[in-house]
């Protein structure tokens, strides 16, 4: 059978793009149930919002790092994964240096301090939601939301969840090959308006393209609110999941008791 161009995108895409998405294996977080996952990485938050000292942070670093092993997820791909995020993350505290007064503009590397924690405490929180990323099928992500939130509304955040985790890096395939095709014929001699313009309009076409589709697809296919989910169910592993769960949790609610 002929493969579709679609599918060959998506093949290529998940070979030569640097989006996260989940890889097959047998490590101790694929073995986790994804909703011990999902505690984990709120915990993780919590904790991270509450010390943001350099000491306290430094200890998280070992928490990200021991979970990056026990996912099987390399920094440096996790990192490559969140390029887009990582200029904003940069700009805050490149800005905070500078001051602007009335007849004058210093600079103060002090003022970076601040904003130079609260952005690399972002980066740990980005890459324990790597290792999610990595290690959970989307399927058991949407059954995961659905079973911890009841009702309609979980149902509707599980297929929102399921549509972002399938069509981002469609998506994010398109606007390359659109930055490219540009590219090849001279693109860059443009204006930095005209070549934004140019790929945000590109852009927005075949975002609208795959969405009409997928809207026919799913009328042609009877979508149901209540589909058929895998089953989750916890596991003896789960319980080492569970136990730094707690930890975390219990680190936390040491940190937001005054002394």
């Amino acid at each position: 059978s002929r493969r579709s161009p679609r599918a060959d995108v998506a093949g290529h895409d998940a070979a030569g793009s640097a989006m996260l998405r989940y890889t097959s294996g047998d490590s101790l977080v694929h073995r986790l149930d994804p909703r011990t996952k999902l505690l984990a990485q709120a915990a993780f938050a919590a904790t991270a919002f509450v010390y943001t000292t350099p000491r306290g942070l430094a200890a998280l670093t070992l928490v990200t790092a021991a979970f990056l092993a026990a996912g099987r997820l390399s920094p440096l791909d996790a990192i490559r994964g969140y390029l887009p995020a990582l200029p904003f993350l940069a700009a805050g505290p490149a800005v905070s240096v500078v001051e602007i007064r009335l007849w004058a503009v210093g600079v103060d590397p002090g003022a970076a301090v601040g904003p130079l924690l609260a952005s690399y405490r972002v980066l740990l929180v980005l890459l324990i939601s790597a290792v999610y990323l990595h290690t959970t099928p989307v399927r058991d992500s949407r059954a995961a939301i659905q079973r911890l939130v009841p009702g309609r509304a979980g149902r509707l955040l599980g297929i929102g969840v399921a549509l972002v985790f399938r069509f981002l890096p469609l998506l994010r395939g398109d606007l390359r090959r659109v930055r490219e095709a540009s590219a090849t014929r001279l693109g860059g001699e443009r204006g930095l308006g005209d070549r934004m313009e140019t790929v945000a309009a590109a852009g927005i076409r075949r975002a609208f393209g795959p969405a009409d589709r997928l809207a026919l697809a799913l009328r042609a296919r009877c979508f149901a609110w209540n589909p058929t989910l895998p089953e989750l169910r916890f596991g003896r592993v789960d319980a080492a999941g569970l136990v730094v769960v707690v930890g975390l949790v219990g680190v936390t609610v040491v940190g937001l008791v005054p002394v």
